[in-house]
């Protein structure tokens, strides 16, 4: 009985029914299903499905966009289960588009993905200048910051900002990934990041996609 709600839960956060999450989710609980669980066994293998058939060419952005609601409506149902449980995030992460670039959705869109893989992730927006990396860096301490930038013109904030971070003394101790339409890995090699996204689910996959999805896979190795 679990297992079945588990794998309709699921099922209905791929198709972005976000009703039936919530109401799944609730059911979910009253089985007697602890939130960690539902969250790790039901929502999150459902947006699992979503990233892999996305870089499979066969779901696109919008179907992401209502997945993505669909995780959410069942987060607001586990939220104070979760909290009263004491379920840590995997790390934080830190999400902007650089300075002089107003353009954000595929920004949200990884930030969709890293919060279905357990990440705490903190969204400066867009328009984001240096100075303010810097600060959230120092301030937070995330694992991992995630510049984006859609415009040609404003790649070279990339590097300014990975310079800034040299500066500030601080660039040893978080990992830096870029992404966007002009960038490139050699781009990315090329001022120093860690890493390059050519899409959203590109930084999920590299930090090792949801709880669910790497235990099975431990369990095959």
């Amino acid at each position: 009985m679990p297992d079945d709600l588990l794998a309709q839960l699921a099922r209905r956060l791929y198709d972005g029914d976000a009703a039936s999450v919530t109401e799944l989710t609730g059911r979910c609980l009253e089985a007697g299903l602890g939130a960690a669980e539902v969250l790790d066994r039901g929502l999150m293998p459902g947006m699992d499905e979503v990233g892999r058939d996305f870089q499979a060419g066969e779901l696109f952005i919008p179907e992401i966009i209502v997945a993505a609601r669909a995780m959410h409506a069942g987060i607001d149902v586990l939220r104070p289960h979760l909290a009263a449980a004491q379920v840590k995030p995997r790390g934080t992460i830190v999400l902007g588009t650089v300075k002089g670039d107003l353009h954000d959705i595929g920004k949200k869109l990884v930030g969709i993905m890293m919060q279905s893989a357990g990440f705490a992730v903190v969204d400066l927006g867009h328009d984001v200048p240096k100075e303010r990396f810097v600060q959230e860096v120092r301030t937070r301490r995330p694992e991992l910051v995630g510049l984006s930038a859609l415009l040609s013109t404003t790649v070279p904030m990339m590097r300014a900002t990975l310079e800034a971070f040299e500066q500030a003394g601080i660039r040893s101790g978080v990992k830096i990934l870029v992404g966007g339409a002009p960038v490139t890995q050699a781009l990315a090699d090329a001022i120093g990041a860690d890493g390059y996204a050519a899409d959203a689910v590109g930084p999920y996959r590299r930090r090792g996609g949801s709880r669910a999805a790497r235990t099975a896979h431990d369990r095959q190795g």
